[in-house]
């Protein structure tokens, strides 16, 4: 069973390279790991050293403790609970290169909430 701050990291990760519109196969690559122990990594199943976690800092472009923030049952819960969805939507709107048509449709998704 995987301890709930791996859970926490792992999703961090996830979060982080997929809200970038970087692939698991692009960031293993710039890691120099195989894209499975990437999924790994993200769920939690195995557990990130110290040395690859700010490797993986250093290619999102965060710091170490962006991946801890929300770990004691703050913020973060709600972070474990964005769906597949969500983050898939971000990534498309990331991948749009006018931010007038980003920051319309972001307005858009805003007037129907």
């Amino acid at each position: 069973m995987p301890h709930p701050v791996d859970v926490h990291v792992g999703t961090k990760i996830r979060l982080t390279r997929a809200s970038r519109g970087i692939s698991q196969q692009k960031l293993s690559e710039m890691l120099g790991i195989s894209f499975q122990q990437l999924q790994k990594y993200e769920r939690g199943i195995n557990r990130i050293s110290a040395s690859r976690l700010w490797e993986v800092s250093q290619a999102l472009g965060v710091q170490i403790s962006y991946f801890f923030d929300g770990a004691d049952g703050g913020e973060g819960q709600e972070i474990e609970e964005i769906s597949t969805r969500t983050i898939e939507l971000a990534t498309q709107i990331n991948q749009i290169p006018n931010e007038a048509v980003k920051n319309q449709i972001v307005g858009l998704i805003k007037a129907c909430t």
